[in-house]
């Protein structure tokens, strides 16, 4: 069975700019439908997966994801007539919204309508009956079989966690035996990850993009400054539920459209928002942390109660809340759940990944879902492939160097010395973190580090904090981890401590309150990876690297050695290893 998973709605953005023009540009980011991907799965196992961001170079973009849809069929040989089912993960019906105003009347017919995805089906694929192969997936549906299905776990308690699915905020459900059941919803109007959206604009970031600046803010400030205020905007409830009063402050569609009731509330109760670009105050860094305190508090409440209601042991949790790996880190650490599974695409991406698992799942229950190991499901290049790519620039040097052996020696011996390597190997990412192959790489051992690549080369804010990669062996030894737990964080997603006594050996990696968003690597999982960390250890006695992802602000992870070349030059990084090649730049006669 051949499943094509899709999300994101294309008009999202366009409609609210044609029916509500003159509003922020950041207003105009509020909507549904952003991180559109493309997934095939072929009998349960996912050939192919990508963010169509990263082919069009417009961030977060909510377009119909042709291009990853065509690259998923060319790199599996796969037609488009060969497809049996399109899944896609939103399944609005008119049943459920006020199509008496005709604003949302008419966004239901141009944005949410199942026919919308049937035009651009028809248009970019002609001659294929897609009304008769696209299946509507529930959101929450989506996301919740995206983290239960690659988790490996035969029965476990999910919970999915976002701004909205199409009516609902946040969903637990049982998946036992391949089946999802679901428990509890918490509706729309009550929702965290939208109360979290919103301090993010209040904060001077946008809101549905910038919610991990403000996670990392909240790591300098105090909690307690602000919490009794924080704490009145949501309320919990017995029975493992809560509501979240603040947001009933939008009081009319224009409000509700950009959230200016409550952002006047909060402004009421806090203080001027932040405007963006102004210098960030210990005031905000206060709130921010106050958020963040709220916000692990509802998380808490609700697994407590039902990990106690249903006795599961293990949770898969997945949804744009589940990206926030501070709280994802307290769960962890309250120790309520053996095992924990989160996917790497846990947001809006995810959902093209779980909607097509989804629909396996529902339609051939008896094929076999394989485990999760690392998602390497993007474009990949030959070493042909990348010389003739980038063979005959005139900006860099090329050189190729043949044996493995060498080329990691080399590379470590550049890290060592404080070069800034761009790491392109293998199947590119799928998910918004960079998990090895198409990363920055960096000696962690020097703050400073940290704060040359936020000034010069990411040139963004300098609170923000960079991620630890390391080997399964020493994991526990540099980290706060459990032996026997590293598999948790092969995807980046939980942060923990770095032991004290190893903090001043990785500054640049160990955020300010001493945690570190660590990715354990084995050998198994990427092997080039895992022996470049062996290589530099043999070095530097460390088998850790700072690892960010392979872009500039305000791009997307690179994709292609063009793009890889050019984010070399425009970044004034050091040099670049692209499978088995090194490109530098080239330096001109008389700069010497």
């Amino acid at each position: 069975m051949k499943v094509l998973g899709l999300s994101g709605l294309h008009n999202s953005v366009d409609f609210k700019r044609s029916e509500l023009p003159d509003l922020s540009a950041r207003e105009y980011r509020i909507v549904q439908g952003l991180d559109s991907a493309a997934a095939l799965v072929v009998d349960g196992v996912v050939r192919a997966a990508a963010a169509e961001e990263r082919y069009t170079a417009q961030k977060a973009t909510g377009s119909f994801p042709v291009h990853a849809i065509r690259d998923a069929l060319r790199r599996s040989d796969i037609s488009p007539d060969e497809i049996d089912v399109v899944a896609h993960g939103f399944a609005h019906r008119a049943a459920d919204l006020d199509l008496s105003d005709p604003y949302l009347a008419a966004r239901y017919t141009e944005v949410y309508h199942p026919e919308v995805q049937l035009t651009w089906l028809g248009q970019e694929f002609p001659g294929v009956d897609w009304a008769a192969r696209l299946t509507p997936v529930p959101h929450h549906l989506a996301h919740a079989a995206s983290a239960y299905y690659p988790s490996g776990y035969e029965e476990a308690l999910l919970l999915v966690a976002d701004g909205m699915g199409e009516t609902e905020s946040l969903t637990v459900a049982v998946g036992t035996g391949g089946k999802i059941e679901v428990l509890h919803r918490i509706p729309a109007l009550h929702s965290i990850g939208t109360l979290y959206g919103v301090f993010t604009m209040y904060l001077g970031f946008d809101m549905m993009m910038d919610e991990y600046k403000v996670m990392g803010l909240a790591a300098f400030g105090d909690r307690r400054a602000h919490f009794a205020e924080m704490s009145k905007l949501v309320k919990l409830l017995d029975g493992g539920t809560f509501t979240v009063a603040a947001l009933a402050a939008d009081r009319d569609l224009l409000e509700r459209e950009t959230h200016r009731g409550v952002l006047a509330m909060l402004a009421d109760r806090f203080g001027p928002p932040r405007e963006p670009g102004t210098p960030i105050e210990q005031r905000h860094r206060d709130i921010a942390a106050a958020l963040q305190a709220v916000v692990e508090l509802c998380l808490v409440h609700v697994l407590r109660h039902f990990r106690r209601e249903t006795g599961l042991r293990d949770l898969c949790y997945a949804g744009g809340v589940a990206l926030n790996c501070s709280a994802n880190g307290v769960i962890a650490r309250s120790r309520l759940f053996e095992r924990i599974f989160i996917p790497p695409g846990a947001g809006d991406d995810g959902s093209a990944v779980g909607a097509a698992l989804y629909v396996q799942a529902q339609q051939e229950p008896a094929t076999r879902i394989p485990a999760m190991s690392m998602p390497y499901w993007g474009t990949s290049f030959t070493d042909e492939e990348i010389g003739a790519a980038i063979g005959g620039r005139t900006d860099v040097v090329v050189r190729q160097v043949s044996e493995r052996a060498r080329l990691l020696a080399e590379t470590s011996e550049a890290l060592a010395a404080g070069e800034v390597v761009a790491w392109f190997q293998g199947g590119m990412e799928f998910g918004p973190r960079a998990l090895g192959n198409r990363s920055l790489l960096a000696d962690p051992r020097d703050e400073r580090m940290r704060d040359h690549i936020n000034a010069l080369i990411k040139r963004r804010e300098d609170f923000r904090p960079f991620a630890p990669v390391v080997t399964v062996e020493a994991a526990s030894t540099y980290f706060e981890i459990e032996p026997g737990d590293e598999d948790r964080f092969r995807h980046m997603l939980f942060t923990t401590r770095t032991r004290p006594e190893h903090r001043a050996s990785l500054g640049a990696v160990t955020h300010f309150d001493g945690t570190a968003r660590v990715q354990v690597v084995s050998r198994d999982g990427n092997p080039m990876l895992w022996e470049l960390l062996t290589a530099f250890a043999q070095r530097t006695g460390i088998p850790v690297l700072l690892n960010t992802s392979f872009n500039l602000r305000g791009q997307p992870i690179v994709r292609t050695p063009q793009v890889a070349v050019d984010t070399l030059l425009r970044g004034g990084l050091d040099r670049l290893v692209i499978g088995g090649h090194v490109v530098t730049p080239k330096v001109e006669e008389g700069r010497r």
